[in-house]
């Protein structure tokens, strides 16, 4: 099964799975790996290693922005198989673990299926494996603060909101921004296109995502590679800002 991946910058590939992105950033001969899909999208997954030029024995890591099942899908598999690093902000770690869950719930979602989407995104979400098990055995924290001893050289910042111990990534060499789920560009129920929050089921403390929109808007770059949504070019700043402006 071929991935759709999308070279958007040296080194940089934004792959778009089933409803959900991951990023592939590659050095020489090793790469990282951050986000993996869904359960489902695991052929997917290791399609797009290949299609880069990669394997998964050379993920050097893999990242999570946050440890919801169409993030998390592949990491444990990777991790048990290959011996593949799972880095998480510390926040996150224990989600990742499953020892809470910080998820929209079954409920939620049937309360909110008469709005445009709903209904077809949770099927295919259940398909996928939206509410299969999947922790991660040994998550860890992040080795050390600032830029990861990694390719692409990703700088974490915490952009919690959506989850505790989200996570965003930052590229300044290549002015990219790596935005997980605290800024999109669309969703299969959002009507909107372009730079927005995702509805308000989806996060576990509104409010504190939308200050960490405010966090997003310092930072320099000019290429937002959502976890949700197309690329979108031009300064986060603006991508961010936008978003905030949105949700009021």
């Amino acid at each position: 099964m071929r991935a759709d991946v999308q070279q958007v910058a040296d080194g940089t590939y934004l792959v778009h799975g089933s409803n959900t992105n991951w990023v592939i950033l590659t050095e020489a001969d090793a790469v990282t790996l951050v986000d993996t899909g869904y359960p489902g999208d695991r052929e997917q997954v290791l399609a797009s290693l290949t299609q880069v030029g990669s394997s998964p024995e050379a993920v050097a890591a893999v990242l999570i922005t946050h440890a919801h099942n169409d993030h998390l899908g592949s990491a444990e598999y990777l991790r048990a198989t290959y011996g593949t690093p799972v880095y998480l902000h510390e926040a996150e770690v224990p989600h990742a673990r499953r020892e809470f869950l910080h998820q929209v719930s079954v409920g939620t979602v049937l309360r909110n299926g008469w709005r445009p989407g709903v209904l077809p995104w949770a099927v295919h979400a259940l398909r996928s494996g939206g509410t299969t098990p999947v922790p991660v055995t040994a998550p860890q924290a992040f080795p050390t603060a600032g830029a990861l001893d990694l390719p692409g050289r990703p700088v974490p910042v915490h952009t919690p909101g959506h989850t505790d111990g989200h996570c965003a990534y930052h590229l300044p060499g290549t002015g990219v921004l790596i935005s997980g789920d605290a800024l999109v560009s669309g969703h299969p129920t959002s009507r909107v296109e372009g730079p927005q929050l995702l509805p308000d089921m989806f996060h576990h403390e509104r409010p504190r995502a939308l200050a960490s929109l405010d966090v997003l808007a310092e930072l320099e770059g000019g290429l937002l590679l959502p976890g949700h949504g197309p690329v979108h070019r031009g300064p986060v700043r603006d991508a961010a800002l936008r978003a905030r402006e949105r949700a009021l």
